[in-house]
């Protein structure tokens, strides 16, 4: 049934004149009859509110969501707010993972249909790979194909020595994921999630990860909850069964690494290109690696006066980034 936050929203929109908010927070009462287990509720306000809708065309396009603009009071700090631009078409990525993608994308855009029948939409990611393969990409294209800001919890803000603190932290956390439907982002979750069983463990952090796990559990929110670590081994087993989804990611196929090669020196002359032996050469590369070595080639394409990419400077890049990072 409805929320105390969602009856309140409900009288102040009412109160204000915004009858699209009114009827977008109606839905959302909705969906949480669903989830509830009050099916017969959920679907005849559900007739209800289409019915209305479609008296009056002005209502049919629910308006975007409620955001903060900037996190207040006890979230400054916490969480840092950013309204990504990015769409899936421009990422490279595996079929394998793409179709994770789109399938998770599939049941957001159309969740309404889902919690109908009692099913919720997989919401809660847990994305795992080495570095610079497109974990936090991932996380603000998400947010991006939905048209939700995208929250990043700060760490560094986050955990405290103090005994209680970082629980409580975390609390104000979820409660803002419940309160505010967006994209909420722990990146590096090894910090949080790590192993309670670590022989270099503290106290707190297995409080921390306990409480993480209540939370997590407990939450029946909106929003989706994004984790992303490059060191899966760290992780405590029993955050796995918390989270819908564990997509892995990887370093980039032979042809994931052309087609990244292609789309970065798209704007100059690769008609003299060995693209064989560029793929030959950025095997082992992380797919921003692969992006830093295209922009270094283009960059001293520019800077020699043409337009003109050859397999020498773009090889010599591929070189000098894999020298680097190995």
């Amino acid at each position: 049934m409805a929320t105390a936050e969602q009856v309140k929203a409900l009288v102040q929109s009412h109160a204000e004149g915004d009858d699209a908010r009114f009827y977008a927070i109606a839905m959302q009462v909705a969906a949480q009859a669903a989830r509830s287990g009050h099916g017969r509720f959920s679907q005849e306000l559900r007739v209800l509110v289409d019915r209305v809708r479609a008296q009056h065309p002005a209502l049919a396009a629910p308006p975007r969501p409620p955001l903060l603009v900037q996190p207040r009071g006890e979230l400054t700090g916490l969480l840092e707010v950013v309204y990504p631009r990015t769409r899936l078409a421009e990422m490279v990525l595996e079929p394998a993972v793409q179709r994770r993608i789109d399938r998770v994308l599939a049941e957001q855009r159309d969740r309404e249909r889902l919690l109908v029948h009692g099913l919720g939409p997989t919401r809660k990611l847990l994305l795992v790979g080495p570095p610079g393969t497109g974990k936090t990409m991932t996380a603000s294209v998400v947010a991006s194909e939905l048209g939700l800001p995208l929250f990043t919890i700060q760490l560094d803000a986050l955990i405290t020595k103090f005994l209680g603190e970082t629980a409580a932290k975390l609390r104000l956390v979820f409660d803002a994921i419940r309160q505010t439907r967006a994209v909420y982002f722990f990146d590096e979750f090894d910090a949080l999630g790590g192993e309670r069983a670590a022989k270099n463990d503290v106290g707190e952090i297995r409080r921390v990860l306990n409480s993480f796990l209540q939370f997590l559990e407990a939450d029946d929110s909106d929003s989706l909850i994004v984790a992303a670590t490059n060191h899966i081994q760290l992780l405590d087993r029993a955050l796995f069964r918390r989270f819908d989804s564990v997509i892995e990611f990887s370093l980039p196929s032979a042809p994931s690494a052309e087609r990244i090669m292609r789309d970065r020196t798209g704007f100059l002359d690769t008609s003299e290109v060995d693209w064989r032996q560029a793929r030959d050469t950025a095997e082992g590369l992380s797919h921003a690696d692969i992006a830093r070595a295209c922009e270094q080639a283009a960059k001293s394409a520019i800077l020699t006066n043409t337009t003109k990419l050859t397999s020498g400077s773009l090889v010599e890049a591929l070189t000098e980034r894999k020298t680097a990072t190995h």
